[in-house]
């Protein structure tokens, strides 16, 4: 990580302040985005990148603190502590002096808890004194090496247990900024060009038949990521940030199209990039839906960007009663709720915030979405389900109950469409002399197809 960059008059103190009320609402069990809402405009780009540093490697400071500190201190002081042992903790680039970082933190804590200034200072600086010996002890320990609350690491094992270590250390990277280019505005190359105009370095990614599951043509990796503000034509829909992963949703939808204009069901629709895509891709009748009102309103936000149109209704899609007109869909995505264990990259509190029993419950709702929405499916029409999850109970678990379940589903593609994705570098794109390729997000696609159910014949 590198020092934030921030106004003068914020001062790392501050930062440090708001980075640990961030800290401890995550840990409260409220999620960062709500946390950093309340934080003042002008220090939320420093204190979001402090958050996310802090959480990325909150395990190994929770390990730490607990051996230098056994009686847990007041939540604040706990957090500051927490994100200050992150940012003391060893690397080839650390982002502030040692000096500069504990003076600060003690200046953070004696504007909030003057009574914590001297324990906030005995801990940080006996870490620093003793820290090559305190980490070695800490890293025995899973929790501290590899950041994850230990029941997601032994959910990992389970689920891929020649991979699980690797799973979990590529949660702690900082995710490609990715981006899809509107194709029916430019083309990927056109805008690679466009952006090395302004000095930003990028490269096209491999384009993955569609068949298969791949993204096609129009995925673009940036060298390092920039504000939108910064991409050109953003403003004016030329492009969006959408990881490669995701991007290979609405080709495969959209593969091996039916005669005439198709009517497509985007069930849980928001924040919307999926529905854009879609109609990037093709021209379809497309009905966008969300239970969520607020969150359907960035679905128009994003279609009108991109200067798309589609019908959005506020609707949970396991209530078809309630909204559906009753004429069948040739193409139904279910981007559906999960446990967003494949996208920790990009969101670092939802490890924290997850517990155990969440998949079930997330399976359920899963589940319950797959039966609601078959009967809507037209014969020969194809269901797209996808979960932004690496947990089996969320992806190949819980289709391959469905398909016992439904005699007239049947899997489309070999392998199935293209299944798990996992954020490691064998799920890349395919190779290629003139194109790049970027490890996507954690990310489950499975197409099925709605076929004449077989008939039962009797046996003489």
């Amino acid at each position: 990580m590198t020092a934030p960059s921030s106004p003068a008059t914020l001062s790392l103190a501050r930062l440090l302040g708001h980075a640990a009320d961030a800290v401890a609402a995550v840990r409260a069990g409220r999620s960062l985005n709500d946390a950093l809402a309340r934080c003042p405009a002008s220090a939320r780009p420093g204190t979001q990148a402090l958050a996310f540093h802090a959480l990325r490697g909150l395990g190994a400071a929770e390990v730490v603190r607990r051996q230098l500190a056994p009686k847990m201190p007041p939540p604040f002081t706990d957090a500051l502590l927490l994100t200050a042992l992150t940012l003391l903790w060893p690397s080839d680039a650390p982002p502030y002096p040692d000096h500069t970082l504990v003076d600060q933190a003690v200046a953070a804590i004696r504007a909030r808890a003057t009574s914590s200034a001297g324990f906030v200072n005995a801990v940080l600086r006996h870490f620093i004194r003793e820290r090559e010996t305190i980490v070695a002890a800490a890293l025995a320990d899973p929790l501290a090496r590899f950041n994850h609350p230990i029941w997601w690491l032994d959910r990992l094992r389970a689920d891929w247990p020649s991979q699980w270590q690797a799973i979990a250390e590529a949660d702690n990277q900082h995710p490609p900024m990715t981006l899809r280019v509107n194709t029916r505005r430019s083309t990927a190359a056109a805008y690679v060009q466009a952006l090395a105009d302004v000095g930003i370095g990028a490269r096209l990614l491999a384009s993955v038949d569609m068949e298969a599951g791949g993204f096609g043509s129009s995925a673009v990796v940036l060298d390092r990521p920039v504000p939108v503000t910064q991409l050109p034509g953003f403003a004016d829909g030329l492009v969006s940030v959408q990881d490669a992963a995701a991007q290979r949703a609405a080709p495969l939808l959209l593969a091996d199209p039916r005669p005439g204009r198709m009517r497509v069901l985007d069930a849980c629709a928001a924040p919307g990039g999926k529905s854009a895509h879609l109609l990037e891709l093709a021209d379809v009748d497309l009905l966008a839906i969300d239970r969520d009102p607020v969150r359907l309103v960035r679905v128009d936000e994003t279609l009108t960007r991109l200067g798309l149109a589609a019908t959005t209704r506020a609707a949970d899609a396991a209530e078809p009663s309630t909204w559906w007109d009753g004429q069948p869909f040739d193409r139904i995505l279910l981007d559906a709720p999960c446990s967003a264990s494949g996208i920790v990259r990009r969101h670092p509190d939802v490890r924290w915030l997850r517990r155990p029993t969440d998949l079930a419950a997330f399976a359920a709702t899963q589940a319950a979405l797959l039966g609601a929405l078959w009967p809507l499916l037209a014969l020969g029409g194809r269901l797209l389900y996808c979960t932004c999850s690496v947990f089996r109970a969320e992806g190949q678990d819980q289709i391959d109950a469905f398909l016992q379940r439904q005699a007239d589903a049947a899997p489309v593609g070999h392998p199935a469409s293209p299944g798990q994705l996992l954020p490691l570098a064998d799920n890349d794109a395919m190779p290629s002399p003139t194109a790049a390729s970027a490890v996507g997000d954690g990310f489950f696609l499975a197409l099925i197809e709605k076929r004449p159910a077989p008939t039962e014949t009797s046996s003489r």
